[in-house]
């Protein structure tokens, strides 16, 4: 047999089949508890806090999808960010961006504050900050985005790899924008990829879920496990359900969403109601390049815009769309717009003027009439 393609890997779920029904569909467990047969002995699962079989069958799918030894699912993308930085001890040291989703910053933040675990943000727009940051001996995890939200400036994920081995760091990767089918982070160099499921993963805004996937299973996935355990952060039977269910059209999906932010940071790299298109797949974006080499179907479907006026002239565009929904969140099939410095708080390093979309996949040609009229 050749070897499956994520497509198929992903269309089919994992090539599930029911030996006893015949099942095409992976079933919902939602039992909490599991018996023990006549000698005492538990049939692979314990208790629902530790791991259930439909979590199971989506972490089996999700590793094949990323290439790793072993995955998780969380029951958000938090709690999955929260239990990986619970394996940083006091004392440590840690480096991510500037500017990142704002709640990963905020849990370091939180980190240094209680736990005496020290950040370094670098910026990312900066060639050598990266390198610049990172402590030979000291740095216990560099945690990049490769493409960085909300600005989308791009980092080299090959590259922070060498940095962070090079110091005896390992590389955790937000690729939550930037799935498998896209940019397989643990092929560049990276340790541990991390995915927000409840955005392209799932793709239609009805799932909170978060995921871990592991090149290695060392001593540190193990306290990963452990940490998840003792925290509750498992994800329950029927997310992890909806999260398999989303992921079979994954790839149609986000060929679509990334063809359609394309066309629409092409139409609007030149408006004159538009001071900035924010967008990697353009070919006046700094990090174009790197893109183009390390993103493989695609350069994704969130983009920015900065616009006259400020927060208030942002927020005015934002509130007159008629297709876009101004709403938090990415990923999802309707395409959103926000005003991400609202959401980010005091804070946030964003721009007063910057709009986050998130490109669904709706006609491209509806899609920049409706930005039209609210830019109008």
């Amino acid at each position: 047999m050749t070897e499956q393609s994520l497509e198929t890997l992903l269309a089919q779920g994992g090539h599930f089949v029911d030996p006893v029904t015949g099942a095409i569909v992976a079933p919902i467990h939602p039992s909490t508890t599991y018996a023990r047969n006549d000698r005492y002995e538990l049939p692979g699962f314990r208790y629902g806090r530790n791991a259930n079989p439909t979590g199971a069958q989506v972490e089996d799918v999700l590793a094949k999808l990323e290439g790793a030894e072993d995955a998780l699912v969380f029951a958000s993308g938090l709690a999955g960010i929260t239990t990986f930085f619970d394996t940083v001890r006091a004392g440590e040291h840690v480096v991510a961006p500037r500017v990142m989703y704002h709640g990963t910053a905020d849990w370091l933040r939180r980190l240094g504050e209680r736990r005496g675990v020290e950040v370094t943000f670098f910026d990312a727009t900066a060639p050598d900050s990266l390198a610049a940051a990172v402590r030979a001996g000291e740095t216990a995890v560099v945690w990049i985005e490769p493409s960085v939200n909300p600005t989308w400036d791009v980092i080299d994920v090959r590259s922070a790899a060498e940095i962070a081995h090079g110091a005896g760091a390992v590389l955790g990767v937000d690729a939550t924008v930037t799935p498998a089918v896209t940019l397989r982070a643990l092929d560049l160099g990276a340790d541990v990829v991390f995915h927000s499921g409840t955005k392209y993963l799932a793709g239609h805004s009805d799932v909170l879920a978060g995921v871990l996937a592991t090149r290695v299973a060392d001593e540190r996935w193990e306290d990963v496990k452990t940490a998840r355990t003792l925290m509750g952060g498992v994800l329950g039977a029927f997310e992890s359900w909806l999260l398999l269910r989303g992921m079979r059209t994954l790839h149609v999906r986000y060929e679509r969403q990334a063809a359609n932010a394309l066309a629409i940071a092409r139409h609007f790299e030149h408006h004159p109601g538009v001071e900035a298109v924010l967008y990697p797949g353009l070919e006046s974006h700094p990090g174009h390049a790197v893109a183009k080499r390390q993103m493989t179907g695609g350069f994704g479907a969130m983009l920015s815009l900065l616009v006259p006026g400020g927060a208030e002239g942002a927020k005015r565009v934002a509130t007159r769309t008629r297709l876009f929904v101004p709403a938090t969140s990415l990923g999802g099939v309707e395409s959103l717009i926000e005003h991400r410095a609202s959401v980010e708080g005091p804070l946030s390093a964003v721009s007063a003027s910057l709009l986050r979309l998130s490109i669904g996949i709706e006609r491209a040609d509806e899609l920049v009439a409706d930005l039209e009229q609210a830019l109008a």
